[in-house]
């Protein structure tokens, strides 16, 4: 679980985030969604500790989250540009990751089902955007973390293997993960997203579990239910999940 309290964060005279409150749960996965600049990826480098907040607490896993950086075995990261070594191999970074992680039992359904192992003597600064990644999910799911942050995971990824990671995020999920993505891609949450929460000039304008959103605005599609709610409201009230 991961519980965010009147979080703020600026960066000279802007202001990237705005008294965030926010609680994201276990067996969610949460659409993380708004327009550029509106502070999702603030938010998320935040949990991570790559930005720290001017004020505000994140508790996860009923810890604070400090400078002790344990927390982080509890998190796989996706980021939506991953920055790998050229020089290294597949096989070296795979092989470095599990090195550092010590003897976690690893999870490499991603390397068997996208064929990893076969490329594992390709360097990283060679592969091409989508086998890049193919990497960089497999990496993120490699040690069964309790939390997954995915920014926009599917960038770059052709339908075959895009379906492959929605269909992992999905038993994952099941497994009683906590899962938060960011995407503009709406249909590609449709399938995945338990709850959305939308984010707009550094503020939480709403946060909903999507079904109830669905009914709300007489929409069958996610895409079609914010763009309703968009167009019915200028700036939504915050609606918790309660």
């Amino acid at each position: 679980m991961i519980e965010i309290q009147h979080l703020h964060k600026s960066f000279g005279k802007f202001q990237a985030l705005i008294d965030v409150n926010l609680l994201f749960e276990q067996s969610h996965c949460y659409a993380l969604i708004g327009p550029n600049g509106s502070g999702k990826t603030t938010l998320i480098k935040s949990i991570l500790r790559l930005v720290i907040p001017n004020s505000g607490v994140i508790v996860i896993d009923g810890k604070p989250c400090g400078s002790d950086p344990e927390f982080r075995r509890l998190i796989g990261y996706m980021p939506q540009n991953p920055r790998f070594p050229d020089s290294m191999t597949i096989g070296q970074i795979i092989a470095m990751m599990k090195d550092v992680r010590g003897d976690q039992q690893p999870d490499e359904e991603l390397i068997k089902n996208y064929h990893i192992r076969e490329m594992s003597n390709k360097k990283l600064g060679a592969l091409s955007g989508g086998t890049k990644q193919k990497v960089n999910a497999a990496l993120a799911f490699l040690f069964s973390p309790k939390i997954l942050i995915l920014d926009e995971p599917t960038a770059g990824l052709d339908p075959l293997a895009a379906e492959i990671l929605k269909e992992k995020i999905l038993l994952e999920k099941q497994k009683g993960k906590l899962i938060l993505i960011t995407s503009h891609i709406l249909s590609d949450l449709d399938e995945l997203a338990s709850d959305l929460v939308y984010m707009q000039d550094g503020k939480v304008l709403l946060q909903q579990n999507t079904a109830i959103l669905k009914m709300e605005t007489g929409e069958s599609s996610l895409t079609k239910a914010v763009a309703s709610l968009m167009k019915n409201h200028d700036e939504p009230s915050l609606i918790s999940n309660e």
